[in-house]
């Protein structure tokens, strides 16, 4: 097989396990979305269901990437909670991407809910593989100072 990342997992498994591991934050993001949008009505629904969806997704995503692609161990509780901020502030130019695409799904597809969700996908799609390269990079990089297992 490939050769070793240094993180247990070979170069040529890595790309299929991230991808795995974002299609099920991207399931759980889009479940949530609809869930509310099936239990919530009212006005600014769709905005409600994609912030939803974002949050329920990252906070999957960050315990998922954090113990099977980085396997990141924090030393403590205050460790843990610096790097999901730095984890959130490296998502945040990613989110846009998302959400960006998302939205104009269902401005261009006039509110289809199967074409935002097929935006959502595509946006979530890009913004996952840009998010990669910034946690890898500065993320679990930083944080993992003495961290790593």
């Amino acid at each position: 097989m490939g050769s070793s990342t240094g993180l247990g997992v070979s170069r040529m498994r890595l790309p299929a396990l991230y991808a795995l591991l974002a299609a099920i934050a991207t399931v759980a993001n889009i479940g949530a979305q609809d869930l509310l949008l099936r239990l919530y009505q009212g006005p600014w629904h769709v905005a409600a269901s994609v912030v939803l969806g974002t949050g329920v997704g990252l906070v999957l995503k960050y315990v998922l990437d954090k113990r099977y692609i980085f396997r990141f161990r924090a030393r403590n509780a205050a460790h843990d909670a610096q790097t999901f901020v730095l984890y959130v502030g490296a998502g945040v130019l990613t989110t846009a991407l998302f959400w960006g695409t998302e939205w104009s799904f269902d401005r261009c597809f006039g509110g289809d809910r199967l074409m935002r969700y097929a935006g959502a996908v595509l946006g979530l799609a890009a913004g996952y593989w840009l998010k990669y390269h910034l946690d890898k990079r500065y993320v679990f990089r930083v944080a993992a100072s003495g961290a790593q297992a």
